[in-house]
């Protein structure tokens, strides 16, 4: 089944589902043998990954390079967390063509204005794009698909910003009528009443998508009943290996030795393995000379 469709299908499911952000090749085949259905190529983990700031510093081709040994390495639906779509309507299309091209299968595009700035700093003084602009720009780039079951996922972030209910629910109906797919209601709350006064004003009108990295211990059980349709863990892998690495470089720092950090971690050959070395060696085997014949 096509990428494009198994994320079509996770939107429009009756139950609720889970995808899980990765920021390389690696940690993407990682998120699949998880037993995930999707991925979420996050702006945050990837800029962290390349060490640059979430204020568009890594640069929207730099951006597509690593989804493309994303999208290589797994078999499950992505969903890139595309910012503001790099700029307006014309940059818009030519990131829908540029996503096909690569098999990712939808891209989710938030409305503030270019460059970006990540929505937990500064929030409030952060400005909102305008609604007719944001439109016109879903709008290009759904004319610009050419798989019917590529998907655009309109971000609302005036609840990040301080401007309420209404407004987010104005942005909704703009959006929904503008031909998103889904919709990602975004709160900095660390707890769900912003999104759950939301979903009891709209209901189901259309696919919803949350990422409740600050609300994480609201029970998922909350998320089902008000009739959420996909859930987004957006930076936890990126989150884990930063903790990871600075922990064991300052131990091999300090202790001068590798005995102590080799039983806490993955051996090489995982590494291989993940890497799918055997294939390349069984192909070596077909295709080059036998020199020992």
């Amino acid at each position: 089944m096509k990428k494009t469709t198994q994320f079509k299908q996770l939107l429009k499911s009756q139950q609720l589902e889970f995808i899980m952000e990765a920021h390389s090749g690696l940690s993407a085949k990682i998120v699949e043998e998880a037993g995930f259905k999707g991925i979420w190529g996050s702006g945050l983990s990837l800029s962290a990954a390349m060490g640059v700031r979430d204020n568009n510093e890594a640069s929207w081709t730099q951006v597509l390079d690593v989804l493309e040994f994303m999208s290589d390495a797994t078999s499950i639906p992505i969903l890139l967390d595309g910012d503001t779509g790099y700029g307006n309507f014309n940059n818009m299309r030519r990131l829908v063509q540029k996503l096909e091209q690569r098999d990712i299968a939808a891209v989710c595009i938030e409305d503030k204005l270019f460059p970006k700035t990540n929505s937990f700093i500064n929030s409030k003084g952060q400005p909102l794009a305008d609604i007719d602009e944001f439109c016109g720009k879903i709008k290009a780039g759904k004319d610009s698909q050419r798989d019917d079951d590529f998907s655009i996922v309109a971000r609302i972030e005036s609840f990040i910003a301080g401007w309420g209910l209404q407004e987010t629910l104005k942005r909704a109906e703009a959006y929904h009528k503008a031909g998103a797919d889904a919709l990602l209601i975004h709160s900095k709350l660390a707890h769900c009443d912003e999104i759950l006064a939301f979903m009891k004003e709209w209901g189901n009108r259309c696919p919803i998508v949350i990422v409740p990295t600050m609300y994480y211990n609201t029970p998922t059980d909350v998320f089902r009943e008000a009739g959420i349709s996909l859930v987004i863990w957006a930076n936890h892998l990126i989150r884990t290996s930063i903790a990871a690495m600075q922990k064991t470089a300052a131990q091999i720092h300090s202790e001068q030795t590798l005995a102590n950090v080799e039983p806490n971690v993955v051996s090489v050959k995982e590494i291989f393995r993940l890497q799918n070395a055997d294939e390349l060696e069984q192909a070596e085997k077909r295709y080059l000379p036998n020199k020992q014949e």
